[in-house]
C-alpha cells in the first residue's frame, strides 16, 4: 500500500515540472524565433518480484513492475516558423537550418533564431539586451545607421550602394547536443560552422513555432494527472491513517 506514495507523488512532480515547461512555451509564443520545448519522461528501472520461501529456494517470476516515474529529458523542437514580413530594416530571418551567432557582454557566443536586430549606442547590429550580431567571420558588425539593405546572402550595403559586412549564419552537425538558456538562446562546446545553404530574409523575422493549441491541450491534460494524483494521494494518507491508529489497537 505505502509503496503508492512512490508512484503519485513522483507523478505530481513530473506533471509540475511538464506545466513550467508548458507554462515558458506559452509565454514566448510572441518571441521572434523561440522554439518549443517538449517534456518527457519515464519510469525508473523495473524491478522484479519474485516469490520467496521454500526449502529449495526455487523462486516463481511474479512480474515486473515500476516504481516511479522520473525527468528523462527535456526536448527542442527546431522546425522551421513561420516568416512574417515587418518592414523593419534591422529584422532578418533564415530560411533554412542555421542560426545568428551573437557575442554577449562576456565575449561569449551564443546562437539564436531571433532575427528582430537593432543598434546599440556604438551604431553595432545587435539583438537588445543580449549581444552583439557576428559576421560571417565571427566579428561583430558595425552599420551606425539603419538605412540599409539586405540580400539574400546576408550582405548588407548602405543607401550609396557601399558594402557594410554580411550577417554569418553558422550550422551544427546535430541541433540536439546545443544547450537551451533561460532565454531562449542555445549555446555550445564547440563554435558553428558557417553556411552559405540558406535564405536570409531583410525586414522580416521568423516567428516561435509555438502551437498554442496544442500548449493548452497538454496544460490542460498535465493538470487534470496532477489533480488525480493529489487527490488519490489524500485518499492514501487517510488508508495510512487508519491502519496506524484503528488497526494497530488490534
Amino acid at each position: 500500500m505505502f509503496k503508492g506514495f512512490y508512484n503519485l507523488t513522483s507523478g505530481m512532480l513530473t506533471q509540475g515540472k511538464n506545466l513550467d515547461v508548458i507554462a515558458n512555451n506559452m509565454s514566448n509564443a510572441a518571441t521572434a524565433g523561440f522554439k518549443t520545448d517538449r517534456y518527457t519522461f519515464s519510469t525508473f528501472e523495473e524491478v522484479m518480484w519474485n516469490r520467496v520461501g521454500n526449502m529449495d529456494k526455487k523462486y516463481t517470476e511474479l512480474g515486473n513492475q515500476s516504481w516511479i516515474t522520473a525527468p528523462s529529458k527535456l526536448y527542442t523542437d527546431f522546425e522551421q516558423g513561420a516568416i512574417e514580413e515587418t518592414g523593419q530594416p534591422l529584422d532578418f530571418a533564415i530560411e533554412g537550418d542555421g542560426f545568428f551567432a551573437l557575442e554577449n557582454r562576456d565575449g561569449e557566443r551564443i546562437y539564436t533564431r531571433n532575427g528582430n536586430f537593432s543598434l546599440d549606442n556604438e551604431g553595432y547590429l545587435w539583438l537588445s539586451g543580449f549581444g552583439r550580431v557576428l559576421d560571417r567571420n565571427g566579428q561583430t558588425i558595425q552599420l551606425y545607421t539603419d538605412r540599409i539593405d539586405g540580400d539574400s546572402s546576408g550582405n548588407l550595403r548602405a543607401e550609396s550602394g557601399a558594402y557594410l559586412g554580411t550577417i554569418g549564419v553558422f550550422r551544427f552537425e546535430d541541433n540536439g547536443e546545443l544547450k537551451k538558456n533561460d532565454y531562449g538562446f542555445f549555446t555550445s562546446e564547440t563554435d558553428g560552422a558557417l553556411t552559405t545553404d540558406v535564405k536570409i530574409h531583410n525586414r522580416w523575422v521568423e516567428r516561435s513555432n509555438i502551437d498554442l493549441v496544442q500548449q493548452m491541450t497538454g496544460m490542460i491534460t498535465a493538470e487534470r494527472a496532477y489533480q488525480s494524483a493529489a487527490e488519490i494521494t489524500k485518499i492514501y494518507d487517510d488508508l495510512m491513517n487508519r491502519a496506524t491508529t484503528d488497526v494497530g489497537r488490534l
